[in-house]
């Protein structure tokens, strides 16, 4: 085996989950040239990862790297996305492949339904059936998230010295409203906190991150919108534990070892995409409102709460965040 590509285009979160693949791809065929398709805007994620030979970036379509895809004669494609430009992909280069099943029916029932036939298995190890057939493995090594030191000087000249140790990050931003922690819950969960905080999220969130920070005084720093992807990375590194909802950050988080706090709304565990800490599972406190027959209600999200109650996140066990976040840091 001497070339190999694997496929995923997007998003944060699910290209983090594919490092563990790379990872074993390549100790496991040391000698083999590991490439990866994504989108360019997701391309940062993986331009330090010393597993990766070499990256095709796409704007939109496959068409923009097509002749280049075709020229590298690949032996093996892994498509770890399996949607119509990974097909089209696949089409492009006949070559012997490996995908990964989305268990889309499946996520529709327990969305639609509440009828749960999904495996209980975490996604990274569903990753690892698209390239069984190779006979790799999984380490068990967790994930990967390697920036470059070009992220520290940024994280340094926009966070305050204060807020660069001894924190705690809360992470607001998310692509759904219905994923992201309320307004009021972080004020309820900062309120129980004894150290500094450190929101993150994106420039969407920057306004909510003043209000937060207007409650809380100079106990918290909004970061929101004033960071790349690798100073957030950086942020996190630096803090004791981390807050935050179903989001790509959470990915990092776990891919850092951090104590994480993941707080779940529309969405649940049961998808298969919580904090993946193999070994380290007791980094992870999953905080859940148990017994709502609405939940879950998407295996992605929503603009408002379709019950306009929003009670999964309104009624979250704020002491018991708090009871965690306080021991984990030590």
């Amino acid at each position: 085996m001497k070339k190999i590509l694997v496929i995923r285009f997007s998003s944060i979160g699910d290209i983090i989950l594919t490092t563990p693949v790379l990872r074993c791809l390549k100790q496991q065929y040391p000698e083999a040239e590991i490439h990866f398709l994504t989108k360019a805007k997701f391309s940062e994620l993986l331009a330090h990862n010393p597993y990766i030979t070499r990256i095709h970036a796409i704007s939109e379509s496959v068409r923009e790297v097509a002749d280049a895809l075709r020229s590298e004669s690949y032996d093996y494609v892994v498509d770890l996305h399996r949607n119509l430009r990974s097909s089209q992909t696949k089409r492009l280069l006949r070559k012997p492949s490996g995908t990964i099943r989305k268990l889309n029916f499946r996520k529709w029932l327990l969305a639609s339904f509440h009828v749960n036939f999904m495996p209980d298995i975490h996604i990274v190890d569903r990753y690892f059936d698209a390239v069984r057939s190779l006979g790799v493995n999984n380490d068990n090594a967790g994930l990967d998230f390697l920036a470059g030191q070009d992220s520290t000087p940024e994280w340094e000249e926009k966070v305050p010295d204060a807020f660069r140790h001894d924190v705690i990050a809360l992470v607001i931003g998310g692509t759904y409203f219905t994923k992201k922690i309320p307004e009021k819950l972080v004020l309820e969960i900062a309120s129980l906190l004894k150290k500094r905080v450190v929101i993150l999220g994106g420039p969407g969130e920057k306004d909510e991150g003043e209000r937060i920070v207007s409650q809380l005084g100079n106990k918290a720093f909004n970061a929101c919108g004033l960071l790349s992807i690798g100073a957030s990375a950086e942020a996190l590194r630096a803090s004791t534990a981390v807050i935050t909802g179903d989001t790509g950050l959470m990915h990092i988080a776990s891919a850092l070892k951090k104590p994480i706090v993941s707080v779940w709304g529309n969405t649940v565990p049961a998808f298969g995409m919580y904090p993946y800490l193999p070994g380290n599972e007791h980094l992870s406190f999953i905080s859940e409102v148990d017994g709502l027959k609405c939940r879950p209600c998407s295996k992605l999200g929503f603009e408002k709460c379709p019950k306009k109650h929003f009670r999964c996140m309104t009624e979250q066990n704020v002491t018991a965040i708090a009871k965690f976040l306080a021991t984990s840091g030590k």
